[in-house]
């Protein structure tokens, strides 16, 4: 069982009351797409796995959360975008919660919400596409509160709508909202809703190097400029600290999250204004781990040296170039899959340690030129019993062995009702996988049967 150092000393696994086997927010519980359960599959059957519901849904690209038996879904449905409680195994609506929404995708992606819901404490936290962000009482679907984030704060309109999950630290809620000029992070009180702190922007960039951009330029402020992203917020702990990693727009922010004092700031952004990080951070002890896909950006290892503000580049590279999903470290080494496009997608393992390269395999693709598409294109990884679950962008379900030899295939399967794009990641909470494309949320038995 693997847990992010900092999570282990934080204790957050707790404040969020769930079980091992709760997936209560993107990401899951460690906030690195693994789970501890055992006694799973161990191939995947040439005829599939057994399905346990297939149901339509409204539109987006939200993965669900699961706490107990319950199971949160956040989707649009015409005009509304509507947080459902589903009983499961049975997929019995419990209750719902609907609020309008007149959000439309300037690039003609889908018009859902991106976000997956947090489950915290006795309340559930949504953070729709339009930057509505809502407190729900986790039991009945009541409203507790909502701050309309996009009126509140000043906030450019992003590439695709908002994207960044929030995060519960100390009792506090973290969101990146993206405001200007100094309100990228903003902490609110889960009670009542109430903003406590603001942090990041100008203040902080100002002046700052834009590493990796030709010259010695040093950022010049823009207040008409994005500076949210669609990476979430993600705790460790460093010298003995608590501290928050948000990868924004700009770059790599490491916070205080009691109060929003800016520790480390550095720069990572593509040189095309059309491009987002949409990675999260992978933390593993007091190193952060930042990628993204656009125009060679690849990934940057930082380690801290002397203090919360002077940070170390253990390597750069583009030896992976994470569009929107995290890698997985085992071991001494990443899994993921790299690329920004179809045609760009490879399946690759990475040493850790120096951001080489042991293997990759080619997933590639022609864009739009099949629903299903017999790869796995720039899939999404899950790590649980020692293997790794991997869902395709057409649908396609795999299973690996870990090996930093060679690429070990477990056996796949087309999962017959889901089709292109199937971005969201796939969540695991006793013993069923919830794999989700657009409009359809399908749950698989994936335990281990003699």
């Amino acid at each position: 069982m693997r847990f992010p150092y900092g999570l282990q000393i934080l204790g957050l696994v707790a404040a969020l009351q769930a079980t091992a086997a709760d997936w209560p927010r993107f990401l899951g519980m460690t906030l690195d797409s693994t789970s501890p359960e055992t006694g799973l599959i161990e191939r995947v059957p040439e005829g599939g796995l057994p399905v346990v519901f297939d149901r339509e849904t409204g539109t987006g690209y939200a993965p669900p959360s699961l706490v107990g038996n319950r199971l949160y879904l956040f989707h649009r449905l015409r005009t509304e975008e509507i947080l459902e409680a589903w009983e499961t195994p049975s997929a019995k609506l419990l209750w719902k919660h609907t609020q309008p929404t007149r959000y439309r995708d300037p690039y003609g992606y889908n018009d859902g919400p991106r976000c997956a819901p947090l489950i915290a404490d006795d309340r559930v936290i949504t953070f729709g596409a339009e930057g509505l962000l809502t407190c729900i009482d986790k039991t009945t679907g009541r409203r507790l509160w909502q701050r309309d984030t996009a009126k509140d704060f000043k906030v450019p309109e992003a590439f695709f709508g908002v994207g960044s999950g929030p995060l519960l630290e100390s009792g506090r809620l973290l969101v990146m909202v993206g405001g200007q000029p100094d309100s990228t992070v903003v902490a609110f009180d889960l009670k009542e809703g109430r903003t406590l702190w603001e942090s990041v922007g100008s203040k902080n960039w100002t002046g700052r190097p834009m590493l990796g951009w030709p010259g010695d330029r040093t950022v010049a402020w823009q207040e008409w400029d994005k500076t949210a992203s669609y990476a979430s917020l993600i705790p460790s702990i460093i010298k003995g600290e608590r501290v928050v990693h948000a990868l924004t727009r700009q770059g790599l922010v490491v916070l205080n999250p009691t109060n929003g004092a800016v520790h480390f700031s550095r720069w990572f952004r593509a040189q095309v204004n059309e491009s987002v990080n949409a990675t999260t951070p992978l933390v593993f002890g007091e190193d952060v781990l930042i990628s993204s896909a656009y125009y060679r950006s690849g990934s940057v290892l930082l380690r801290p040296h002397s203090s919360l503000s002077q940070f170390t580049e253990v390597w750069k590279g583009t030896g992976l170039e994470m569009h929107w999903s995290q890698p997985i470290k085992l071991g001494g080494y990443l899994y993921g899959f790299s690329g920004r496009n179809e045609p760009d997608a490879l399946f690759r393992c990475v040493d850790y340690a120096t951001g080489k390269i042991a293997w990759e395999r080619i997933e590639r693709w022609a864009p739009h030129s099949s629903e299903q598409p017999p790869v796995f294109g720039r899939g999404s990884l899950l790590l649980a019993d020692g293997r790794l679950f991997a869902l395709g962008e057409g649908g396609l379900l795999g299973l690996f062995r870990p090996n930093a030899e060679q690429c070990e295939e477990l056996g796949r399967w087309q999962v017959p009702s889901l089709k292109f794009p199937c971005w969201a990641g796939p969540v695991l909470s006793d013993g069923r996988l919830y794999i989700k494309s657009e409009r359809r949320l399908v749950c698989l038995d994936v335990r281990h049967t003699k």
